[in-house]
């Protein structure tokens, strides 16, 4: 058994014994090593400490020649303990046990524990000093604990010595396995990577003690992967192990890593995770064409533009490592054919550059090169990145519609040409290898009248008619060809055709205007200048000659002077011209033109006579003035009637209205007297009709004093004495009550009823009644003696007046009574 003792310093009083018991015979270690374990040295001697002061301080003294001598530092320290984590046992476990050097042992020393899990994790029995540790511990969750000792007199509580601090440590047992908290993990390696390049590293973590044992200690290995990757042991980097890995060949790779503790031995535990490692693309493939040669094929007919072919070159790399560039390179079809990429599909697409003739050339060779745009300059070795393909291409024959020899026609023919004059040829041809006949054809949009034919054998065009050049000088008209046996493709020509001009049109005024002449003109003087017009085409070749017709060649009021230049002048040979005598004058002209064969046409010349001014200013030439008598005008006259018209509208439209507005007056009028007169369909009832409307209720002047008449039945009252000349009523049968609800039934049942019906029936007695009042207020004035028996007979809302009165005389002596009636 190893013992600590503890006395304070100066005063050389024990403070306090710790005793471990059993422990090296638990944990199989020894106490205080510098492992974690509690050990006296090796001479078991007591060391006297001062409080909570380690041993583990240096003293130095000089020796005697000056070096330093040291104090060798102690294997253990005296207030650190250990209690195995995790212990099962059937008893607790025993951790110490305190002891004072004033503890005589007669158990007037009571020990406290107090601190970290004093009380529920650690108890002590307070007359030995002995702790235990009642419950599991698990290093993982608490790794100390600090508690404080202390002796106490039992009787008093009084403290024997000062406080001390000591530590229990939790040693640890490999409980925990490791764990890779970051896992699964993704990785990616270039492929063909040298062997031993670095993928990733993986690290697990253990729960253990790390400085305790081996339990923390973890060793990497490969469980799946091999052999392409290894995995260093103490690191958990991740290797390639496998030279050349071929991404085309394999691209993903599912690698399983364990950790083990205790450093890998047996009785470890351990943990794995997965890594998936993906190879990435390197260009170390060239592009390369699936064929040497690449037979086309195109039609003649095609136009430049069109596709021709495609092809491409296959390379397994990915992105841009895959992308091949085409160019042309040789061959003999380069001019004809040209050569893209499709952006999509990075395919060599071919296309026309210039039309191919089957005629000309069959066949066209081509030289297509497919290259690596980006090589990487680690694999230049494995090149070269390029490859080439030849394509022939192979022209087809089309069947071409016929061309014709030239792009356009133009022809003349002169106008007023018989029919069938020919006009001109056209001519097409097959440019197939079959050279087969051509048909002409004129389509009829292109001459809707149909002014030519053609000849569909030798394309020969004539008139169908005699054409005016004046009415269309040109005619634009297509000629259609179509090969006979082929697939009747025709081609179009445009014909113009000229009509050339004859002289068949005499010449006449340029102008058809009147010519207006002064009264006082004197004579010599040219009144208008004449020019000619001719249709036809003459241009300055043209030339027209003016003459008096032979009638009025000798007239004594006008004269004509040719002028020589296709103009002439009109004289005037007199004066004393008057409109009152002639107003207009006609001269008739010959007009010539100098044509082959010449044409001539006699023109009307018209000239008006007008009344001028002295400075010959025109003011009128209308005769009208002086025949007409003095009057209104005629714009006078329309105003005129305008004015009548208008206001007979007034008229007729204010009697419209007038009628309209009566109309409606008289309907309303009629609708008013009907409605007044309606209910009153018979003769009625007289004095005792309750159903019959009675205007004179509306103006009974007893109705507006508050006064209103009964017109009900009332029975007869024969009561002598009340009256002068009344008789006494005799009993009858009649039920005053039923007599009313029936009234007031029919009443609310019926739709044409005036609202106040019941206060004209049922409002008052009637003045002059031969029933009187029933009141008892005016018969106390009265020495009356009735007999009101007929009350019995009046119904249930009487009953009560006739217990009063009906076995009573008429006369009521007392006033109170009649009060209470």
């Amino acid at each position: 058994m190893a013992m600590l003792v503890m006395k304070r310093q100066g005063l050389g009083l024990l403070r306090a014994f710790l005793v471990l018991v059993g422990v090296s015979a638990l944990c199989g270690v020894a106490l205080g090593t510098r492992k974690g374990n509690a050990s006296l040295d090796q001479r078991g001697h007591r060391h006297r400490h001062s409080g909570h002061l380690s041993p583990h301080r240096h003293r130095q003294r000089t020796g005697k020649e000056g070096q330093v001598l040291h104090r060798s530092k102690r294997g253990w320290v005296w207030n650190q303990f250990f209690v195995i984590e995790e212990y099962t046992g059937p008893d607790p476990v025993l951790v110490g046990r305190l002891h004072s050097d004033v503890d005589s042992g007669d158990g007037n020393i009571k020990y406290i524990l107090s601190g970290e899990g004093a009380g529920t994790i650690f108890v002590i029995d307070d007359k030995t000093g002995n702790i235990h540790a009642t419950k599991t511990l698990d290093r993982e969750e608490q790794a100390q604990y600090t508690l404080t000792a202390q002796a106490v007199a039992r009787d008093t509580n009084k403290p024997l010595e000062p406080p001390s601090q000591f530590i229990v440590k939790v040693q640890d047992i490999n409980d925990n396995p490791p764990e890779f908290l970051h896992g699964p993990y993704y990785a990616r390696v270039p492929e063909m990577s040298n062997v031993g390049t670095s993928v990733m590293q993986v690290t697990a973590t253990d729960a253990d003690d790390p400085t305790y044992g081996n339990s923390a200690r973890l060793v990497y290995s490969i469980l799946q992967g091999q052999p392409y990757f290894s995995v260093e042991p103490q690191t958990g980097i991740i290797r390639t192990a496998l030279p050349n890995m071929d991404r085309e060949a394999r691209q993903e790779y599912d690698v399983v890593i364990q950790a083990k503790d205790m450093g890998g031995h047996m009785g470890g535990l351990s943990g794995t995770t997965e890594v998936k490692i993906t190879l990435t693309d390197v260009n170390d493939n060239p592009p390369k064409f699936p064929q040497s040669v690449y037979p086309m094929s195109v039609l003649e007919d095609k136009v430049p533009g069109e596709e021709v072919g495609r092809l491409k070159a296959k390379d397994p790399d990915l992105g841009d490592n895959g992308m091949v560039n085409y160019r042309l390179i040789d061959g003999d079809g380069m001019s004809m054919f040209e050569l893209s990429t499709d952006s999509e599909t990075r395919e060599a697409v071919i296309k026309l550059k210039k039309p191919v003739d089957f005629e000309t050339k069959k066949t066209y060779t081509l030289k297509v090169e497919g290259s690596n745009p980006h090589v990487d300059p680690q694999f230049l070795a494995w090149g070269p990145y390029k490859d080439e393909a030849t394509i022939k291409i192979s022209v087809e024959d089309a069947d071409e519609p016929p061309v014709f020899v030239a792009p356009n026609y133009t022809f003349e023919v002169e106008e007023n040409a018989p029919e069938g004059t020919p006009v001109g040829r056209v001519h097409a041809k097959d440019t197939d290898y079959a050279n087969n006949p051509v048909r002409y054809m004129i389509p009829r949009y292109t001459d809707i009248e149909q002014f030519f034919t053609i000849n569909s054998e030798d394309g020969m065009i004539a008139i169908t008619r005699p054409l005016d050049r004046e009415a269309q000088a040109w005619h634009n008209i297509s000629v259609s060809a179509t090969e006979i046996g082929g697939h009747h493709q025709d081609t179009k020509v445009r014909v113009n055709i000229k009509v050339k001009d004859v002289n068949d049109n005499p010449p006449e005024f340029a102008t058809n205007n009147e010519v207006l002449m002064c009264e006082t003109v004197v004579p010599g003087k040219v009144v208008e200048t004449l020019s000619a017009v001719d249709k036809d085409e003459m241009a300055h070749r043209q030339h027209f000659t003016f003459s008096l017709t032979p009638e009025v060649a000798h007239n004594h009021n006008f004269s004509l002077k040719d002028n020589r230049d296709s103009t002439a002048s009109i004289y005037v040979l007199r004066k004393g011209f008057s409109r009152l005598t002639q107003d207009v004058y006609y001269l008739p002209i010959e007009i010539n033109d100098n044509g082959f064969p010449a044409m001539s046409s006699t023109n009307t010349l018209t000239i008006r006579v007008c009344s001028c001014d002295s400075k010959d200013t025109i003011l009128s030439c209308n005769v009208e003035p002086y025949v007409l008598p003095a009057g209104l005008s005629t714009g006078a006259l329309i105003a005129i009637l305008a004015c009548i018209v208008i206001l007979l509208a007034i008229v007729v439209l204010f009697v419209a209205l007038r009628r309209q507005k009566k109309e409606p007056l008289i309907v309303f009028e009629e609708e008013d007297i009907r409605e007044n007169i309606i209910t009153y369909d018979d003769e009625g009832g007289g004095e005792e009709d309750t159903e019959a409307f009675d205007i004179a209720t509306l103006q009974n002047p007893d109705g507006a004093n508050g006064f209103l008449p009964r017109k009900d039945i009332k029975p007869e009252l024969q009561c002598p004495g009340i009256r002068p000349g009344i008789g006494r009523p005799a009993a009858n049968s009649i039920d005053v009550d039923d007599f009313i609800k029936t009234r007031i039934a029919e009443a609310d049942s019926d739709p044409t009823a005036p609202p106040y019906d019941s206060i004209q029936i049922y409002g008052y007695e009637g003045r002059g009644s031969l029933a009187g009042s029933l009141s008892s207020l005016e018969s106390v004035t009265t020495e009356s003696d009735l007999d009101y028996d007929y009350l019995q007979s009046w119904g249930p809302r009487f009953k009560k007046l006739a217990d009063l009165y009906g076995t009573k005389d008429c006369s009521i002596n007392d006033a109170d009574d009649g009060e209470d009636s």
